[in-house]
């Protein structure tokens, strides 16, 4: 597995993650298609300022159209006037149970580290999100409690998890049952 800046060409692969209604059940469901592509190109800016870090996660072997198994994104926003960090993830259904999320965090993480900017980063799962949850505990994020979030004009229930960059020291990637 490996990670690559997101491309124009994964306007599909952003399709078949935000307007599937299984992918997007954890984060109040679907969204429709003219807000995806919108996404899209905000996201393309976002990495071109390297002001974030959208990373399409591509597996060994043939994903399919463009490549894409999953996201893994780190950006900042402001929360009570304090600018965090957070992160967030999704894997497509043919390539969950792989450990490809929990492998893609962990290296978005260790890169945080060495880049020194971010500081602690959150994380925001739905609480009844068992596998994202599951990589949370299992590279050592801190569960600070529950909390409800905007999401794309949606209120969604979530734990709040953070860690410090270079201090998670979860089972290594590849094992456990993501």
């Amino acid at each position: 597995m490996h990670l690559r800046n997101v491309e124009p060409g994964d306007a599909e692969a952003y399709v078949r993650m935000r307007c599937d209604e299984g992918m997007m059940a954890e984060l109040g469901g679907p969204l429709p298609r003219e807000k995806v592509e919108a996404r899209l190109r905000k996201d393309l800016a976002l990495v071109a300022a390297d002001s974030a870090w959208i990373k399409v996660i591509v597996p060994d072997g043939d994903a399919g159209p463009g490549g894409a198994a999953g996201l893994v994104t780190l950006w900042q926003d402001e929360e009570d006037g304090v600018t965090v960090s957070e992160i967030g993830w999704m894997v497509l259904p043919g390539f969950q149970g792989r450990g490809l999320a929990k492998a893609a965090v962990r290296q978005v993480l260790d890169a945080a580290a060495a880049d020194g900017r971010w500081g602690e980063v959150h994380a925001n799962p739905g609480v009844t999100n068992g596998p994202s949850n599951g990589i949370c505990r299992a590279l050592g994020f801190r569960l600070l409690g529950q909390r409800d979030l905007d999401f794309a004009d949606r209120i969604l229930r979530t734990n709040h998890w953070v860690v410090t960059p270079g201090r998670h020291d979860g089972a290594r990637a590849g094992s456990g049952t993501e």
